[in-house]
């Protein structure tokens, strides 16, 4: 995806962050949308949205008071898209979501693998509390979702002490990877929780590309958050994070968490040892 913007210094990803270098991960994408113009997508009216929290078995689903949607990527001329994540229970089984910025610590690996934890140029694997990360991803016809098989996400986010691979003199490619979603729209990655560093609130972030191998299609750029307390609970509890303690920032605190109205929170769950979640993303190209 090219940047119109000229290229800077990448700031260290433990570093504050200067009055005007916010560009580089607060730079918003895309709009809100209104109310009207959600319930306008789906043909409906006086439907309940909500969003679902993350925390370890929450069933909970939270109202969310307003709602957001991406415009295309600029990457992607030909294709007119918003961006929607499914949810259950109320219909319509999809609400529209942001697209949120890339930031500055994106690579373009090419590296397809389901296990994102290891370092292949050292063979070290990231320490931190396993989290299994799935994504399901659709294209939103007539009002409802439809698997979209062979789309490609890109998940890359920091390790348990808030360090990026391959940015900023890091060497490897720990905590990224690829992969295409099968026939029902699904791509899972194995990653650990992720670490947090100053100025953001803890995040993954998460690109898929609808034609990955063609000169133009739909490209969604957006960041998943996690609740503020199971991060806390995180960090003071479990090593390696307690090396660095609770997180100086919580979500809404956050210029690109607030973007998103909390609609990019991660329901996730305890699983074993760690933790599982699963964000279902569905695609409105047109």
């Amino acid at each position: 995806m090219t940047d119109p913007r000229p290229s800077a210094p990448l700031p260290a990803p433990n570093a504050p962050l200067a009055d005007d270098g916010l560009d580089d991960d607060d730079r918003p994408i895309g709009r809100f949308l209104t109310r009207r113009e959600i319930l306008a997508l789906f043909g409906l009216s006086g439907v309940s949205l909500a969003a679902a929290a993350c925390a370890p078995g929450s069933t909970a689903s939270p109202s969310a008071s307003a709602v957001a949607g991406s415009s295309a990527s600029s990457a992607a001329p030909s294709a007119s898209a918003s961006a929607v994540a499914t949810l259950g229970g109320e219909v319509p089984s999809c609400v529209v979501v942001p697209e949120l910025t890339e930031g500055p610590y994106y690579v373009d690996t090419g590296l397809e693998r389901a296990d994102i934890r290891p370092d292949t140029t050292t063979g070290t694997v990231s320490a931190g509390a396993p989290l299994s990360l799935a994504f399901v991803v659709s294209t939103v016809e007539g009002g409802g979702c439809v698997p979209l098989a062979n789309a490609v996400v890109d998940v890359w986010h920091c390790d348990a002490l808030g360090v990026y691979s391959d940015v900023q003199g890091n060497t490897g490619d720990f905590l990224r990877g690829t992969q295409r979603t099968d026939g029902s729209g699904k791509a899972t990655f194995t990653t650990v929780y992720p670490g947090w560093y100053q100025g953001r609130a803890v995040h993954i972030h998460f690109k898929v590309r609808t034609e990955p191998d063609a000169d133009s299609g739909f490209i969604l750029t957006s960041q998943l958050f996690f609740d503020d307390d199971l991060s806390r609970t995180v960090f003071t509890s479990r090593d390696p994070y307690q090396q660095k303690g609770a997180q100086d920032m919580r979500n809404a605190q956050d210029g690109i968490y607030n973007q998103s109205d909390g609609t990019t929170l991660l329901d996730c769950q305890a699983s074993g040892d760690g933790y599982a979640g699963t964000f279902a993303i569905g695609l409105q190209m047109s």
